[in-house]
């Protein structure tokens, strides 16, 4: 499929940036990485007075076959009760949406059962879940396609905004991020799986066998890595990406599985990178692995492991922050302080 162009960072936007922040009334470097945030932030968008202040989580939410096998605490049906939960506005998203002035939006991907009309739900159901990738391709190519466009009409519908946030829901998606994210970045499965949903050591070395013994049989590779052992909801968070970047938009990157669609995002479009935020680092092993490989540096540690999207909404007022003191600080010389001799 043709995917769309995205722009190069504006390097002369970042250029203006760093000259005033070396004005301002600080010793230079004294807001750390909020100084280097609001640069990028400033290459990104184009502009040194942007501000996040048309703000949208995009929730993604999907089943997987592979929960047939085991790999989860928690039934497959508690990820259709949990997006009627974000509908009534119960989830911690919406909780934090709420609290930093963001709308939420909610996409179904693949869930493996009806939902009802809502005004905060896109119905884009690709399946019933996608199918157990222990012993068959978790979705056809096609199916593949369908779901990276899908992020992208998503994204072109909630236009105009500043900054996106992007978050998922599906039983069993560690497992498949795990298996996504070793074929992406090289790495052994064993250092990469987590606990998920909180399985016992037993479950999770059956976890581990059961990622490996998939690799294994399917031999995926970079590029089909999304139809043998992805899920539509990531999928559908990388076409996100790659159309928020291509409209120039910040995208704050949520947990490992949110960051397992960035690694792919940037697989199939490298200058998506340019427009990634990571939030945070969570407890799951094969985040900051797949964030190493990225490149991109956590804003947070609060060992979180929920998703939903709340760790890119919980980063929204530092990078705020970074902006802001960008353009509301004082000069040396507007302020009449003395600079660095």
């Amino acid at each position: 499929m043709e995917l769309p162009y995205i722009p190069p960072l504006d390097e002369k936007a970042k250029q203006l940036a760093a000259e005033r922040q070396a004005l301002l009334t600080k010793p230079a470097g004294a807001l750390g990485r909020l100084e280097a945030l609001s640069i990028r932030l400033a290459g990104m968008t184009g502009d040194i007075q942007w501000l996040p202040e048309k703000r949208v989580v995009v929730v993604c939410a999907g089943d997987h076959g592979i929960t047939a096998q085991g790999v989860s605490a928690y039934p497959q049906e508690v990820t259709r009760q949990m997006v009627l939960n974000f509908l009534r506005g119960g989830a911690a998203v919406n909780v934090l949406a709420r609290q930093m002035n963001a709308r939420v939006t909610v996409v179904d991907t693949g869930v493996a059962g009806d939902l009802p009309d809502h005004h905060y739900l896109v119905k884009r159901k690709i399946a019933y879940g996608t199918r157990d990738f222990s012993h068959e391709p978790a979705m056809t190519p096609e199916q593949a396609d369908q779901s990276l466009q899908i992020g992208l009409d998503v994204l072109h519908s909630e236009l105009p905004l500043d900054i996106l946030c992007v978050g998922e829901m599906g039983i069993g998606n560690t497992t498949v991020a795990s298996a996504m994210i070793a074929v992406l970045t090289g790495q052994p499965v064993s250092l990469l799986t987590g606990r998920g949903t909180g399985v016992d050591d037993t479950a999770l070395r059956h976890k581990i066998q059961v990622i490996e013994d998939a690799l294994e049989y399917h031999h995926p590779t970079k590029d089909n890595v999304l139809q043998m052992v992805g899920g539509f909801e990531i999928g559908a968070m990388a076409g996100l990406m790659i159309g928020a970047a291509s409209h120039r938009l910040p995208v704050v990157v949520d947990g490992v599985i949110c960051t397992a669609a960035a690694l792919l995002a940037v697989h199939l479009v490298p200058a998506v990178k340019g427009y990634l935020i990571a939030s945070h680092c969570s407890v799951e092993p094969g985040h900051q692995i797949a964030l190493d490989a990225l490149g991109l540096a956590p804003l947070m540690d609060l060992n979180l492991r929920l998703g939903e999207g709340t760790g890119a909404v919980l980063a929204l007022p530092m990078i705020e922050a970074a902006m802001r003191t960008l353009q509301e600080m004082a000069t040396f010389h507007d302020a009449g302080v003395s600079g660095p001799a």
